[in-house]
């Protein structure tokens, strides 16, 4: 992974070259909604404050549970044992970027969301509370932080998710066999290249014109970068936005030109 010095020089260099999100830059339809009604909502929406709060008992829990790794590992906590506010103050994600996965959903309204990557479930959390008519499905390798993230669905009050145990590797491909179509995915997993790859050409295999795709720490390291450039030049890929933290994947095949966007966020 890079070096907080090395991400930091990334992002200004981002920031410089981003379109600010007013028009400037930005000649589509699509994408302009996107920005307006979607990036800029400054809404506050019901579930907010009830996952906020969630996430700050959880950054406050200093019990200790055994954790198993089966992507590129912690970048901060090295040892299998890990204090819960540890590991959440590492591996949620922030909630400017969480909000954003639920106005995502919320505008969208996609119908089968699947999620790589439940960690303590807040995002799922977000995504699911945007569309109780929709089902989610959500993934996690490590047995003690899945059984705390369903023990905070159930605090929620959330009943649209389903939590698969285990490896993606074990998970994903028999999920999508029985899955017709996936509406959105969130990869936020494993962070190597070559997985990420199977992944988002497994989920490709089961999309739809409106199904839209998105990766979490598309600039973690050189290899993430690598995976980010081939899935924009992908032949189903028509149309990218890039928040650096994040960057969504669109197929839909109405957008005949090949398009993609930095965006400031």
């Amino acid at each position: 992974m890079y070096s907080p010095l090395q991400l930091a020089k990334k992002y200004i260099t981002y920031y410089v070259h981003a379109s600010n999100g007013k028009g400037h830059g930005i000649h589509s339809p699509f994408v302009f909604d996107f920005v307006q009604n979607v990036l800029r909502d400054k809404y506050k929406y019901e579930c907010y404050d009830k996952i906020e709060a969630l996430r700050e008992q959880l950054l406050s829990n200093t019990k200790f549970i055994d954790v198993e790794d089966f992507g590129a590992g912690s970048a901060v906590i090295k040892t299998r044992k890990r204090a819960v506010h540890k590991i959440a103050a590492s591996s949620l994600k922030h909630k400017k970027y969480a909000q954003l996965l639920y106005r995502v959903v919320n505008h969208y309204k996609p119908h089968t969301i699947v999620e790589l990557g439940t960690s303590f479930g807040t995002s799922a959390a977000y995504m699911a509370s945007a569309n109780e008519e929709g089902r989610l499905f959500t993934m996690e390798g490590s047995v003690s932080i899945a059984t705390i993230a369903l023990q905070n669905f159930q605090e929620l009050g959330i009943k649209n998710i389903e939590l698969l145990q285990g490896s993606f590797q074990q998970n994903l491909s028999s999920l999508l066999s029985g899955i017709k179509k996936v509406d959105l995915a969130f990869i936020d997993g494993n962070h190597r290249k070559e997985p990420t790859m199977q992944y988002f050409e497994q989920l490709v295999n089961v999309s739809g014109p409106s199904t839209i795709i998105i990766l979490d720490d598309i600039h973690w390291s050189a290899e993430m970068e690598e995976a980010w450039a081939e899935i924009q030049q992908h032949p189903a890929v028509t149309l990218t936005i890039n928040l650096f933290f994040i960057g969504f994947v669109f197929l839909n095949p109405d957008f005949k030109i090949k398009q993609h966007f930095k965006i400031r966020f």
